[in-house]
C-alpha cells in the first residue's frame, strides 16, 4: 500500500495543557481507517491539526511523500483533504449540481457555465452510484441520505484525496447508512482515503480496514477488523477491560399503567398505535427514520403540528398533546434527538440549563434564584458524574455525552412520571453510552417509566424490558420478554416495504 498521509509526533496542547502527545496516524491510498476514542481522548483535535483548524506544536504531515505546512483550511483543502462534519452542511437552496461544483465551478467567461456543471455533477453522482439524483434538484426536497450524498460528491469533485467523516451515519437509519457505506467502498476502489470517525462500533467492524485508537491524547492501539474484537477495542478506549454496555436484564416491571396509548393518528404517519408502559419500566420502540419513529415522540410531547387521534392517559388521567406545556403538565418529560438545535441552550450555564423546565422551582420572588439553580446543578453534576468546570459553565462547551446527561438531568423532576428519549446516544462515545444505560436503569428501578424512541437496534434490545417494532407509522411486532437487535432488525425487514 502506498501512504497518502503519514502523521509523526502531533503534539498539540491549549492553555499548557497537553491535548495530543507525540501522536502518530498513517493512512494509505484507497484505505478506510476508523479513528477510534473516548470523549477528550484527542479525535477531534487531531482532525482539526490535519484541515487546518488548529495549528500544530509539533509533528509533520506528510501527504503523497511530500511535507506539508497546514496552517489554514484552504491550504488542507489545496492538499487534497476534505472535512465531512457530523451536521449535514449543504446548501438547502441551492441546486445539486450547484453544491456539487461548489468548490470549482466551471466558468464560460464570466458566467458559471451551467450545462457543464450539470454534466459533471451528473458524471460524479453516477460514479458514486447514484445516477437517480437529478443534478437540476433543489437540495432541500432531497432525503438526508441522499443530501449526504451531495457532500460526498463535492469532496469528490474538488478532487479530495484524503476524506475525513465524523460521525456520517448519526441521523441515518440503518439501511440508509449501507447506502454511504457503498459509496465509501466505491472511493476506496478509486484510491481515495477515508478517516471514519463513529461511536458505532458495530459499523466500525463493517467498513474499517484498519482502526486506530486514542486515548488521553495518545496512541492506544491499532487493530484489524478481522483479527480482533469489539471488547479489545473498547479496552483500548477505555484503559480497562470493558464491561458490558448494558447491565443485566431487570425483572419485567409490575406496576401501574405510567403511559397509555390506544390508537394514536396523526396525519396519516401514525396509525393505530398501542402502547402500554408501567411504572419502573423501560419501554423501546426500534424503527428505521422514515417507519414513524422520529414523530411518535413529539406527537406525545404535542410538538408536532395537526390534529392527533386516539387517546393517551398519563397515570390513568386522560390527555391531550396540544402542547408542550400540556404534556409537562401531564407529567410528561421529553429529550430530543437533537440536542444542538434544539436540546441545549447552548449560550446558558450547566444550572441555567438544568433548571430551564422547572425554573419556578428555584426562583426568589419574581426571579430565578442563582444560588437554588446552582445547588440543583451540583445535585444532579456529582450524581450523573457530568465533567463540567462547574454549574456556571456554559454548556456549549461540554462534550456531547456530557450534555446528554444534562438534557436528562432536566426532566428527572418530581412531577415527571413518564421521559420520553429519541435516540438518547447518538453522538455519544462508548464510555458516556455505557454511563447513560446505567443511569436510566437505575431511574426506571426508581419507579420511573422510560420510553426509548430509536433506529438502534442494540439500544432497543439490550436496554428495554419490552420493545416493539414500528414500520409505515404502525406497531409491527411487539416483544414482551426483552429480545436481541438480530430480531428486531428482522421484524423491521419483514414489514419495510409492504403495506400494514
Amino acid at each position: 500500500m502506498t501512504a497518502r498521509l503519514t502523521m509523526r509526533g502531533i503534539g498539540k496542547g491549549f492553555g499548557g495543557v497537553p491535548v495530543l502527545d507525540d501522536v502518530t496516524f498513517r493512512l494509505d491510498a484507497g484505505e478506510i481507517v476508523a479513528l477510534l476514542g473516548a470523549n477528550g481522548a484527542g479525535k477531534s483535535t487531531l482532525m482539526k491539526v490535519l484541515t487546518g483548524v488548529y495549528r500544530r506544536d509539533a509533528g509533520d504531515i506528510v501527504i503523497d511523500g511530500a511535507l506539508r505546512d497546514i496552517a489554514t483550511p484552504r491550504e488542507a483543502a489545496q492538499a487534497g483533504i476534505a472535512f465531512l462534519p457530523q451536521e449535514i452542511s449543504v446548501m438547502p437552496d441551492m441546486t445539486v449540481a450547484e453544491n456539487i461544483c461548489l468548490p470549482i465551478l466551471p466558468r464560460l467567461g464570466r458566467l458559471t457555465d451551467a450545462a457543464a456543471m450539470r454534466a459533471r455533477a451528473g458524471t460524479i453522482l453516477a460514479d458514486l452510484g447514484f445516477p437517480n439524483i437529478a443534478p437540476d434538484g433543489m437540495v432541500r426536497d432531497l432525503a438526508v441520505a441522499e443530501q449526504r450524498v451531495v457532500e460526498v460528491a463535492r469532496a469528490f469533485a474538488a478532487d479530495a484525496r484524503v476524506l475525513v467523516m465524523d460521525e456520517p451515519t448519526a441521523a441515518l437509519s440503518e439501511r440508509d447508512a449501507e447506502l454511504i457505506f457503498g459509496i465509501l467502498r466505491r472511493l476506496r476502489d478509486q484510491g481515495v482515503a477515508v478517516v471514519y470517525i463513529s461511536h458505532y462500533l458495530a459499523e466500525v467492524f463493517r467498513i474499517a480496514d484498519r482502526i486506530e485508537v486514542l486515548r488521553d491524547g495518545r496512541n492506544a492501539g491499532s487493530f484489524i477488523p478481522r483479527d480482533t474484537t469489539v471488547e479489545a477495542v473498547l479496552a483500548a478506549m477505555l484503559g480497562r477491560t470493558a464491561e458490558r454496555l448494558f447491565d443485566a436484564p431487570a425483572a419485567p416491571a409490575t406496576g401501574d399503567a405510567a403511559l397509555e396509548i390506544r390508537g394514536l393518528g396523526w396525519k396519516g404517519r401514525l396509525a393505530g398505535i398501542d402502547l402500554t408502559i408501567r411504572q419502573g419500566e423501560i419501554f423501546g420502540v426500534f424503527g428505521l427514520i422514515g417507519s414513524g419513529v422520529e414523530h411518535l415522540g413529539r406527537v406525545l410531547w404535542g410538538a408536532e403540528p395537526g390534529a392527533v387521534g386516539g387517546t393517551v392517559a398519563v397515570a390513568g388521567r386522560p390527555f391531550r398533546p396540544t402542547s408542550p406545556a400540556a404534556a409537562k403538565d401531564a407529567g410528561l418529560g421529553f429529550v430530543t434527538a437533537e440536542r444542538k438545535t434544539d436540546g441545549i441552550l447552548p449560550d446558558l450555564s450547566m444550572a441555567q440549563n438544568l433548571s430551564a423546565a422547572f425554573w419556578r422551582d428555584y426562583r426568589v420572588g419574581p426571579f430565578a434564584s442563582d444560588a437554588a439553580e446552582r445547588r440543583h446543578a451540583q445535585t444532579w453534576i456529582a450524581r450523573l458524574g457530568i465533567r463540567t468546570a462547574g454549574p456556571d459553565q456554559p454548556i456549549r462547551l461540554l462534550s456531547g455525552g456530557n450534555q446528554q446527561k444534562a438534557c436528562v438531568a432536566r426532566w428527572l423532576h418530581p412531577s415527571v412520571r413518564v421521559l420520553i428519549l429519541e435516540e438518547p446516544t447518538r453522538g455519544v462515545d462508548m464510555g458516556a453510552r455505557r454511563d447513560l444505560y446505567s443511569q436510566l436503569q437505575g431511574f426506571a428501578r426508581e419507579g420511573l417509566a422510560i420510553l426509548i424512541l430509536s433506529s438502534d437496534a442494540e439500544e432497543v434490545a439490550g436496554l428495554s424490558h419490552r420493545s416493539a417494532v414500528m414500520a409505515r407509522g404502525r406497531i409491527v411486532r411487539r416483544f414482551d420478554d426483552g429480545t436481541n437487535a438480530a430480531a428486531l432488525l428482522a421484524a423491521t425487514a419483514q414489514t419495510e416495504g409492504t403495506a400494514a
